[in-house]
């Protein structure tokens, strides 16, 4: 049966910044959180559009998960929106599948940051992805951090 968690996260950048950020994490995620992201390599595609298919090896900072393939499905650059599915790696172990959406909306001077998973679970024993979630939620303002300090956003 398939499920949805959702979250929204405020951040100070504003929004063309932060999707910039967003679009060029192949680069930038394992620069700035190397706890988090060991690598980001591109397998298909150029990384960031429809298609394209991505391999990220986590580092210690990474709850549950050690590596993923992800392939980009949807981009939608004027409303600021990237889909993308997991097709491969840790977290099939536990989700038949699993989609995350994002969608980066001006909000005052900052942004809202909405993150949507939609994943149905291997099994039935196997709790919601919270910790993924968490995960995501951490990086977007770390993300909103790490540029105001490297960019003056």
């Amino acid at each position: 049966m398939a499920s949805k968690l959702e979250v929204d996260v405020e951040v100070k950048c504003n929004a063309d910044k932060y999707w910039e950020c967003i679009r060029d994490s192949n680069t930038i995620f394992p620069k700035a959180f190397p706890d988090q992201y060991k690598c980001i390599k591109v397998l298909e595609g150029d990384g960031k559009s429809v298609g394209s298919v991505r391999h990220i090896t986590y580092g210690e900072g990474s709850p549950l998960v050690k590596e993923s393939e992800e392939r980009v499905d949807i981009v939608d650059e004027a409303d600021k929106k990237v889909s993308y599915s997991v097709i491969g790696g840790d977290l099939l172990k536990y989700y038949k599948n699993f989609r995350a959406t994002l969608v980066i909306t001006p909000k005052g001077d900052g942004s809202l940051v909405k993150w949507t998973c939609d994943f149905e679970k291997a099994s039935a024993e196997i709790p919601d992805p919270n910790v993924i979630k968490e995960f995501a939620v951490k990086n977007f303002i770390e993300l909103d951090d790490y540029i105001h300090k490297t960019m003056q956003a």
